[in-house]
């Protein structure tokens, strides 16, 4: 199949299915929505041409089954319940998993039939057989060929409470196997023999009950064993071949045990993990371009080359005033082009947080919990890489208001707050940058929950905290592994997550804040750049080194004359506002600094910061230029250098360090 069409053929479904999922949700907020239902109908039954036109015919006739539905529900003949939707949204996931098996391997595996089935059925027999069996079908998948039995049965849970296994002691996998030796007259001694079977294959690090107890036949029907293993399937084959057992059912439960700590959960007041990958937002591969752009980008290719041969022809004939002149128009062309492609390569918000109300749909579903979740300003626009990155911070902080910060309905109500909790995402545009707030009307953050963790994990002494503000305590639950909940659970609680989002929107050179009011609600600020890559700084001398800082850090340049102590440290005023100063040479320990020929009596020059920025003055020993540098990121261990955001290799082949002034 030609890498073209398909690649276009998933981008076109990615997005119709970002639209189904959408207008779902709004369908299930009010089954009357008569527009939401007409964009159901018609994104299903593009969906479904698209696939029978790819070949795809499982997907095809998933889609077709689900069109046919929802056909019904729009003529008003099958009614809109929460059994129906699930059902439909489970449909929406198995087309979102073969257009994901597809694009990485040209092709999808996935068998829709037990979904297309179970859709076939609520259209014969009504709402009420949403969820229900079908004959011949279980809704889990059967386990008949295998010997073993449904793994959703076993009540892992309460055996991992009396459970003590190392964590060192697995290198792989922890498998519960829960075992049925049927029919014995035996108990003890046939629990015996399979017990050293499966020693023949497998360490059992610990069973349930006590091995003395399946030994004496003190067990009912089943006993479990806690096996360690790098492939679940081959425990099912193999203790599928002692005879002794008739039926086993099989577990992972190394994360629900260890507490999953590679999986990106909560920290401070926050969540995380649990099934956070079946909404995940994927790199952004593909952008639509405006013609308009198009026939700009081809104006000043053009542009480029006339000159080329204009410069290639003043150089050959020794014409330096010539040469100059098209120099300066080369300039202004390259600028122009710069902007061009800067502007292609935005993309708006939405493209990101398309996939979040259906995301918070499910979780609100999962914990109980009523929420109303908005987003404002999804046409805003930032660079594709900017969007990429922050898609996961993103889905951390709206997992934390849901499991943290929204209280149960019935708490809100005692509180005199309405069932439903609000969500809100919110962009807008400052100058050359974009605030993503996500706010809720939840709890708040505890602010004594928070000094005692503080204390407790050594993050802070008992002394300092009583020296900070709210602000600053609320800043703690970026500190790694900083967490407030007391039960790890699969949406929070693992003491990941936050510190994550805090290293990504510093890393991409932004900044990120929390502020809270205890029963109220909380408010995450994330302040990012536009765009990155491409940045005007001004370079400033400190001794034999070249530092730059990013124009729009900059408020102005002053003398090094206005210098004040307060309580024994140098500080400059503004709008009687105090700026401490932070000397460059000491920060980096620059060796050999002289006073050099700055403009100002001492040489040295002081550079104030914004104070959106950050409420300081750098002094260096001379201000040198500003231009237009190619940034590049730190990698490896100099990767979040306080103080340092990247590197730019300038005309002459030198390299600059930029400076972060946010962590400096």
């Amino acid at each position: 199949m030609d890498d073209q069409y398909l690649d276009a053929f998933i981008r076109e479904s990615e997005e119709e299915i970002t639209k189904l999922n959408n207008s779902l949700l709004e369908l299930e907020s009010d089954p009357e929505n008569r527009e939401a239902m007409d964009q159901i109908f018609r994104t299903a039954h593009t969906l479904k041409g698209n696939f029978g036109a790819m070949g795809f015919e499982d997907a095809s006739n998933l889609a077709h089954a689900m069109e046919d539905l929802l056909d019904e529900m729009r003529e008003g003949n099958m009614s809109v319940t929460p059994d129906v939707m699930d059902l439909i949204f489970q449909g929406v996931d198995e087309i979102e998993a073969i257009v994901g098996q597809i694009e990485e391997q040209g092709e999808s595996q996935m068998d829709t039939a037990d979904t297309v089935t179970q859709l076939r059925n609520v259209l014969e027999n009504g709402p009420d057989a949403a969820g229900q069996p079908v004959d011949g079908q279980t809704t889990e998948p059967s386990t008949e060929d295998t010997g073993s039995s449904d793994s959703s049965d076993l009540n892992v849970d309460s055996n991992l409470d009396t459970v003590d296994i190392d964590e060192g002691e697995v290198e792989d996998q922890l498998a519960y196997v829960e075992v049925d030796l049927g029919d014995t007259d035996m108990p003890g001694v046939d629990a015996m023999f399979a017990m050293e079977s499966v020693e023949e294959v497998f360490d059992i690090l610990a069973t349930d009950p006590d091995r003395s107890d399946i030994e004496d036949g003190e067990y009912e029907d089943t006993f479990g064993l806690f096996l360690e293993t790098d492939d679940l399937g081959r425990v099912d084959a193999e203790l599928d071949s002692v005879g002794q057992i008739d039926e086993v059912a099989v577990e992972d439960v190394t994360d629900d045990l260890f507490g999953g700590g590679s999986t990106a959960g909560g920290s401070g007041d926050s969540g995380g993990g649990g099934d956070e990958d079946e909404h995940s937002v994927d790199e952004i591969k593909s952008v639509r371009v405006d013609v308009d752009q198009l026939d700009d980008l081809h104006g000043l290719v053009e542009q480029l080359v006339t000159s080329r041969i204009k410069l290639r022809r003043a150089v050959e004939d020794e014409n330096m005033d010539s040469a100059e002149e098209t120099l300066n128009e080369l300039d202004k062309i390259t600028g122009s082009l710069q902007n061009t492609v800067m502007d292609m390569r935005l993309i708006p918000l939405k493209k990101v947080v398309g996939k979040f109300p259906r995301m918070v749909r499910d979780l609100s579903r999962e914990l109980g919990k009523e929420v109303n979740f908005e987003i404002e300003g999804e046409e805003i626009e930032l660079d594709r890489t900017i969007l990429t990155e922050i898609s996961d911070p993103l889905m951390h902080i709206i997992r934390n208001s849901l499991d943290h910060g929204v209280e149960a309905p019935e708490t809100r109500v005692e509180k005199g707050k309405p069932r439903q909790g609000n969500v809100t995402l919110r962009a807008s545009r400052e100058r050359d940058h974009v605030v993503i707030q996500v706010e809720d009307d939840g709890a708040g953050l505890d602010v004594d929950g928070i000094k005692k963790t503080a204390i407790e994990n050594n993050v802070r002494s008992a002394e300092e905290l009583e020296m900070m503000d709210n602000s600053e305590i609320y800043d703690l639950v970026f500190h790694p592994g900083f967490s407030t909940t007391d039960e790890v659970t699969d949406t929070s609680g693992r003491g990941v997550g936050m510190d994550v989002v805090h290293d990504t929107v510093t890393r991409l050179d932004g900044s990120v804040d929390v502020d809270s009011t205890p029963g109220e609600g909380t408010t995450v600020s994330l302040r990012l750049p536009v765009t990155m890559a491409i940045v005007k700084v001004l370079f400033v001398q400190v001794g034999d080194e070249e530092y730059g800082v990013p124009i729009k850090n900059v408020d102005e340049i002053t003398r090094t004359d206005e210098i004040q102590q307060v309580n024994g440290r140098e500080v400059i005023k503004h709008n009687d506002e105090i700026y401490p100063i932070v000397d460059l040479g000491e920060t980096f320990n620059v060796p050999e600094r002289a006073a050099t020929d700055g403009g100002t009596e001492g040489g040295q020059m002081l550079v104030r910061i914004r104070e959106s920025e950050r409420q300081i003055a750098l002094r260096c020993d001379a201000v040198n230029a500003q231009e237009e540098v190619v940034v590049k990121p730190l990698e490896g261990i100099l990767s979040g250098t306080p103080g340092l955001s990247g590197t730019a290799v300038l005309g002459d082949g030198n390299i600059v360090h930029i400076l972060d002034v946010v962590t400096l």
